[in-house]
């Protein structure tokens, strides 16, 4: 499933932007129905709907609306088509000094008031996940995990694969911040994060779980298969270092605790199992992966 864009609020800005240029798009609709001036070819031709600046601006972005809610951005398209052949149909009897037809009219102005009212849904939808991503890492946060847990245990009982929760823990992070500042831990966070994210696969959610702790869905088909993954993330954390400056870099590490998910058990009975297993591996010298006991 792709992201919503990391900058939400220039893409609100570009949504405000297109609704506002169509809006200014009517402006030149008054003036054909009072001045029997034409509109422009762009409003006259049969794919009106994909040559203003809103149409454009939508398709090219219709994947992101797509994820939110498909139905609805479905519904999106029909609704601007709708409202542009109303317009055009009109516009083209004042052309010939025929009286545009009511219905016209009331399709026009009914598409309209839905299409404004199906945005201002999806920008309160924009605005409700964004509050939902951790702006350091842009990483989702812990709200989404349960249903997406439940999903992926229902995945693993139907495919006969495995599914582990694992907390993953950056060592020694406080003498980090208070070595080098605050700062410098941010950067250390938003580092790991990258380094996580090009190292799970795409399929495998990772979260923000609270201070230097992300929380990591693994799916797989072994536990051999489980220790492999975690020992690739030991490593490829263990091998990028964080450039502080031109004269000094971190080396990482982190410890992790895996509990292989029971397949009726709860997800905070996972978490528990997962967090016991990264006490371990923590007291027992870090750098480390623990797997819990079902």
């Amino acid at each position: 499933m792709p992201d919503l864009p990391a900058e939400t609020d220039t893409f609100i800005a570009e949504l405000d932007a297109a609704v506002e240029a169509h809006m200014n798009w009517t402006r030149r609709i008054v003036r054909c129905a009072v001045l029997r001036s034409t509109p422009g070819e762009d409003v006259l031709d049969l794919q009106a709907h994909t040559l203003c600046h809103f149409g454009g601006w939508f398709m090219a972005n219709r994947s992101h609306f797509e994820m939110l809610d498909a139905p609805s951005a479905a519904r999106v398209e029909v609704v601007h088509q709708t409202m542009h052949d109303a317009i055009r149909s009109i516009c083209n009897d004042i052309m010939i000094g025929r009286t545009g037809q009511e219905t016209d009219l009331d399709a026009f102005e009914q598409s309209q008031s839905e299409l404004l009212g199906l945005l201002a849904s999806f920008k309160t939808l924009i605005l409700s996940r964004a509050v939902r991503r951790d702006p350091l890492t842009q990483l989702p946060l812990r709200y989404g995990i349960e249903n997406d847990f439940i999903l992926y245990q229902k995945e693993a009982r139907r495919n006969r694969t495995l599914l582990y929760v694992v907390i993953i823990d950056v060592d020694n992070f406080k003498p980090i911040n208070d070595t080098y500042g605050h700062p410098v831990g941010d950067q250390v966070l938003r580092q790991l994060a990258d380094t996580l994210k090009h190292t799970l696969r795409g399929d495998e959610p990772l979260y923000r779980y609270g201070g230097e702790e992300f929380l990591w869905l693994l799916k797989c088909k072994s536990a051999t298969a489980a220790r492999q993954s975690a020992r690739r993330v030991l490593a490829t954390v263990g091998t990028t270092p964080v450039l502080i400056d031109d004269q000094e870099v971190l080396r990482l590490t982190v410890t992790l605790g895996l509990a292989l998910a029971g397949e009726q058990e709860d997800l905070a009975s996972a978490i528990k199992r997962a967090d016991l297993a990264l006490y371990e591996g923590k007291r027992d010298g870090r750098n480390r992966f623990v797997i819990a006991e079902p």
